[in-house]
């Protein structure tokens, strides 16, 4: 017999997982939530993530040249840590006041398709549920070269160095590495990044790529590209980077280095193969369109299934798994469309559809509707602001005038860029967005001017 036997088991208390055990709790399930570490109540995003990261990136804006790079970091680290213990708190809160939700601290283990054994130190629960969810989420890969030395952090632990070094070396120039590349030039620290790839930020149109590389260049983050990292370690007082890059080898010194080379899921330690939930070849869960395993009753949501990584989408995996329990079970990943994504550079650089390579091969008649910040008279917010970097750029089927992809490089980027998201879902035209009517001053009513003038995608 288990210990506990419920409607419902979540493992891991991420955006989709918590999301659902409180509304399938609500609705009368007997949900238990299993989350192997208190302090990540509420999942990744709140207490190691989204969250405390933007706070940070915040902090670090608004440092002026005059305030000293160690006390503005070791205040900005506390007021990150403030806020992270709140949401904490809150997220614990809001699970626990359900009656129907039962909050367990402990590791998950599959001992069977439908049970799962839970340990916290000496003690072991055995549990069985009907439907399980694994909502574990993804950790900091770990790197391929060897790595000696404790001045070496993950995107996590790295939030915390101390002190404030006064050089950085990171390790991986995609989204991460430049968010905390910017973020740390900005509390004061000479930042290299190294990038194993030959272009800057590959996925990105390269007016865009310029735009954001000239914009890091002018905090002062130097770039490598086509570095390849033999090794990190301690030495004398410092810590070396051993690199190769052009042919031949090359040594950094530094205080820190932050490897940030990717995430991997938390799927290990799960026993899955007991279930008979199959993973792919990097231990992400397999999952359909509706987001079951290859055990029907039980579903991945998350991270872990190896979907875009981002909060808002864990919130979309509860909707369809919601749906498939407790509604028609219609809704499924294919529904989603013109998803944006945020980089937090400061300014943030925000985009969704298609870039200009995609925009050609897809055999359409593209126009292009581009202006630099600086240069949109209608757009006075960043001159108030102070923070004129970047550009605006938009992507029109010339046949429809529909939108078929943009860019914002901009201060509230991350706003525009959900609009514009928006759009493009309802089939909202370019023209009408040029000719809508936005409150002034607004980053949104530069919309107004560039699109007033598209033209012709070269090709």
């Amino acid at each position: 017999m288990a210990d506990i036997d419920v409607d419902v088991l979540v493992i891991g208390w991420g955006k989709g997982g918590k999301t659902l055990a409180g509304a399938l709790g609500r609705n009368g399930r007997s949900v238990a939530l299993v989350e192997q570490s208190n302090a990540m109540y509420g999942g990744s995003c709140i207490n190691i993530a989204c969250i405390p990261t933007k706070d940070l990136v915040h902090s670090a804006s608004q440092r002026r040249p005059e305030d000293d790079p160690q006390a503005w970091f070791t205040a900005a680290v506390a007021g990150r840590d403030a806020l992270t213990e709140k949401l904490r708190a809150r997220n614990h809160a809001m699970l626990a006041e359900v009656d129907t939700v039962t909050l367990i601290d402990g590791r998950a283990r599959f001992t069977g398709a439908h049970d799962v054994q839970v340990t916290a130190g000496d003690d072991t629960l055995t549990m069985h549920a009907e439907t399980i969810i694994i909502n574990t989420g993804t950790a900091p890969a770990e790197p391929r070269f060897p790595v000696d030395g404790s001045r070496a952090f993950d995107s996590t632990t790295i939030q915390h160095v101390d002190p404030l070094p006064e050089r950085l070396v990171i390790v991986g120039g995609g989204y991460v590495g430049l968010e905390f590349a910017g973020m740390f030039s900005k509390f004061g620290s000479r930042v290299t990044i190294i990038d194993h790839g030959d272009t800057f930020m590959r996925n990105e149109d390269r007016d865009v790529a310029d735009a954001a590389r000239s914009l890091l260049e002018e905090s002062g983050v130097q770039l490598i590209l086509g570095g390849d990292v033999r090794s990190i370690r301690d030495e004398s007082g410092t810590t070396t980077v051993e690199l190769a890059v052009g042919g031949g080898a090359r040594t950094l010194e530094t205080d820190a280095v932050l490897v940030a080379v990717g995430r991997h899921p938390v799927t290990a330690e799960l026993g899955l193969d007991t279930a008979g939930v199959a993973v792919d070849e990097r231990g992400y869960v397999v999952v359909d369109d509706r987001l079951r395993t290859s055990v029907p009753h039980i579903f991945a949501v998350g991270d872990v299934n190896g979907g875009p990584q981002f909060t808002y989408i864990s919130l979309d995996d509860n909707r369809i798994v919601m749906d498939q329990l407790n509604g028609s079970g219609a809704r499924t990943t294919d529904d989603r469309t013109a998803v944006p994504y945020t980089v937090f550079l400061t300014p943030p650089l925000g985009r969704v559809g298609m870039n200009e390579a995609q925009a050609r091969a897809s055999g359409r008649r593209v126009l292009v509707a581009s202006k630099a910040i600086i240069d949109i008279a209608a757009m006075p917010r960043p001159k108030i602001v102070g923070e004129t970097h970047g550009l605006i750029k938009v992507l029109i089927d010339a046949d429809t005038d529909l939108i078929l992809g943009a860019v914002v490089f901009s201060i509230d980027a991350q706003e525009v860029i959900n609009l514009i998201a928006l759009a493009m879902r309802h089939d909202v035209t370019a023209t009408e967005l040029r000719d809508s009517i936005w409150t002034h001053p607004s980053s949104t009513e530069a919309l107004n001017e560039v699109l007033a003038a598209p033209r012709p995608l070269e090709a």
